[in-house]
């Protein structure tokens, strides 16, 4: 299934120049019947031996206005959870290939070619190398910046993960995405506590690949998240586009080696079981999870049980981004049995931060959170 990039949910975004509206399918065309559980089969066995494109994300979360965090702030936060970005893939198979996050102020490329792995930022001309001394890795993850965006393929592998009793699968319609013909599948939690009214994958209906990736809000007609390709060519990528030469000027960083056969979320943060995978200023607790499927909340202790402290309050922690508290002060308190806290809240999701240090994160309602916390 890991034909494409490797990377996690978005964490850091770049604003990109797509345009709204990119997503629009034409005409649904005459495929053959095909049953939820053949679409299934197909995503698991699909094999690529090359692909290049575009992909474009979307989301609009709904978040609140949050006035009075500062320009830089409020940019940064819209192009999380309000914005567009764009990327182009290339992939030659796991030991060739290359992503490039497309920003309106440069872009920032990820490329491995067999036993090199390059980042290059093109704003700040700088460049960081790293060598894979095992490559016998079978999934060819790439650690670090490549994280920057989520591929349609990367997507539908977390929806499919949570299949389970809780979730109606059927068929959509059928649609052309990217000039390629495609089937939906459609995923309809059934659990009320999830913000998550339906996830669509459409799968292109001759590679068997995700196309489009779509999540819906509870009650909402439009997507409030959706990643597709709005131009796909499945033919092998030239080997020339894996070579990276930095360019002049560029101020060149050698990093670590890499064992590429290890555990491929060693190290990263918020991966449950990895030993390494702890929040910056977390007291070793790292992230756990309460519940499964849909509702599963994210629980992690931040280290700083000082609840949202004023800005420029000396109790404080020196650490504190002046934009983190600012945004902590702009969201509403709320309490309860399970004590007191600041509740962020959108259509597609809860986050809360108590007084005592937990931070929980879930597609929930609000609710569930507080019933977690109660229970942690």
């Amino acid at each position: 299934m890991r034909w494409l990039v490797p990377v996690s949910a978005a964490a850091v975004l770049v604003g990109g120049g797509a345009a709204v509206g990119v997503f629009t399918a034409s005409a649904e065309p005459s495929l053959p019947p095909r049953s939820a559980a053949q679409l299934l089969v197909d995503l698991q066995t699909a094999r690529l031996g090359g692909l290049s494109g575009t992909v474009v994300q979307r989301a609009d979360l709904g978040l609140p206005a949050l006035p009075g965090l500062g320009a830089q702030a409020t940019e940064n936060l819209s192009a999380l959870v309000a914005g567009s970005n764009t990327v182009r893939v290339w992939y030659a198979g796991p030991e060739q290939v290359r992503v490039a996050v497309l920003g309106t102020l440069g872009e920032t490329d990820v490329i491995r070619n067999g036993s090199d792995v390059w980042v290059w930022n093109s704003r700040t001309n700088e460049a960081q190398h790293r060598v894979l001394v095992n490559r016998a890795e079978p999934d060819g993850h790439i650690a670090g910046p490549a994280e920057l965006a989520l591929t349609p393929q990367q997507a539908a592998d977390r929806a499919l993960a949570a299949i389970d009793p809780s979730t109606e699968v059927s068929v959509g319609r059928s649609a052309t995405i990217a000039g390629r013909e495609a089937y939906e599948l459609v995923l309809d939690p059934r659990d009320a506590t999830s913000l998550i009214g339906q996830v669509r994958i459409a799968i292109d209906a001759t590679e068997h690949v995700p196309l489009r990736f779509e999540v819906f809000a509870t009650g909402a007609d439009d997507a409030a998240f959706e990643v597709a390709f709005t131009q796909v060519d499945f033919a092998r990528p030239d080997p020339e586009q894996f070579v990276f030469n930095p360019p002049a000027g560029t101020t060149v960083t050698e990093e670590e080696p890499l064992d590429g056969a290890g555990d491929p979320h060693a190290g990263k943060p918020g991966i449950p079981g990895s030993e390494a995978g702890k929040p910056d200023g977390a007291d070793g607790a790292g992230w756990t999870t309460a519940g499964t499927g849909w509702t599963t909340v994210l629980v992690a202790r931040t280290g700083q049980g000082d609840g949202p402290a004023k800005a420029g309050d000396a109790s404080a922690p020196a650490d504190r981004e002046p934009a983190l508290t600012a945004l902590l002060e702009q969201l509403p308190a709320v309490s309860g049995d399970w004590g007191s806290g600041r509740l962020l809240s959108s259509n597609l999701f809860s986050a809360l931060l108590t007084d005592d240090g937990r931070l929980l994160v879930g597609a929930v309602t609000p609710q569930r959170l507080y019933e977690v916390a109660a229970a942690r």
